[in-house]
């Protein structure tokens, strides 16, 4: 990084800081460990003729147990892709609109919880509803261990509330589903083939200055041997919608392969894929008492209103430690 020239490529060169902080995430706080394990074994010592030290040795154990913690918690993080920036889709269901305000809300969560851990996120497309929220939309989180992290979010997020859309203030249940998929550099290998892809411009809609609705820069892409569909109009230059769409569908035929190596090690100990697109994963209560709780994992927070603020990473956390617990179950099943 001290070349003159590393920032020539600006791309190459964000990945290396990018790498860089990862490295130092994982390698500072077990630097850290070590030297206050160290340091611990002399107060021990110190303990023998002063007692009255016994309450600082106390407290110092228990900040040393907080960060043998977080450095357990960063090496489960230890996927294919875990390392890579994350693509994450988010698609009102069931609900009518109700679904399309909650997956707005939905979209607003992720976008804080990114904002407190010093993510970058890029918008690359989105669908607006009429009356309110929105049909679909597509983030790109950057930063150390974004896919690591998200990967867990993949499925059904249900919501439970009286409904703002109803004037007879009934109950509503909506449902948005969420995709997560690991956003791969060139280094990556994922054999597209022309003939595979359907490409569809259409005119941006949204916000987005006079080039909207005015030009053909929105590109769709349909690959047809797996359905799979991803769209961008985050750009004013098609050409450039173009490279990220294709970017984009590399990233979700990536996860598809992903998906279908978790079900074939499932079907391999005669048990369900953990991971499923539709599987319901989590539900947010609004009524009649307010709380966010994990269907897998139990993990619970009993204020809905910071969970939509972003307040998900002990959510994340608890699905990190569960996915391992499940892989064992399966192993020894």
């Amino acid at each position: 990084m001290s070349d003159p020239t590393f920032w020539n490529n600006q791309t190459a060169a964000q990945a290396l800081v990018g790498e860089l902080k990862h490295l130092k995430n994982v390698a500072l706080p077990l630097k850290e460990a070590i030297a206050s394990s160290e340091d611990l074994e002399g107060l021990l010592e110190m303990a023998k003729e002063e007692p009255s030290m016994k309450e600082e040795i106390a407290v110092e154990i228990r900040r040393l147990e907080k960060i043998a913690d977080e450095i357990e918690l960063q090496s489960l993080l230890s996927g294919p892709h875990d390392n890579c920036d994350a693509i994450l889709s988010i698609h009102a269901r069931d609900g009518g609109v109700d679904a399309n305000d909650w997956a707005d809300m939905v979209l607003r969560m992720y976008a804080a919880w990114a904002s407190k851990h010093d993510y970058k996120i890029e918008l690359l497309d989105r669908q607006d509803n009429e009356q309110a929220g929105i049909t679909q939309a597509t983030i790109a989180v950057r930063g150390p261990m974004a896919y690591g992290y998200l990967k867990g979010e993949e499925g059904m997020h249900r919501l439970v509330r009286i409904s703002p859309f109803n004037a007879e203030g009934k109950r509503q249940t909506s449902f948005a589903a969420v995709d997560v998929s690991p956003e791969l550099d060139d280094s990556i290998e994922i054999d597209i083939q022309d003939k595979d892809i359907r490409e569809d411009t259409y005119r941006s809609s949204g916000a987005g200055g006079q080039h909207v609705n005015k030009t053909d820069s929105a590109v769709r892409l349909t690959h047809l041997p797996t359905g799979t569909v991803v769209a961008c109009q985050a750009e004013r230059s098609q050409h450039k919608n173009r490279a990220t769409a294709y970017k984009m569908l590399k990233a979700r035929l990536a996860r598809l392969e992903e998906a279908k190596r978790e079900a074939e090690q499932a079907e391999k100990y005669k048990n369900k894929a953990r991971v499923g697109f539709g599987s319901q994963i989590r539900n947010y209560f609004l009524h009649p008492d307010q709380r966010v709780k994990d269907a897998r994992t139990g993990f619970q927070m009993g204020s809905f209103h910071s969970v939509m603020d972003g307040e998900i990473q002990g959510f994340l956390d608890a699905y990190l430690r569960w996915s391992v617990q499940e892989d064992a179950k399966l192993a020894e099943e």
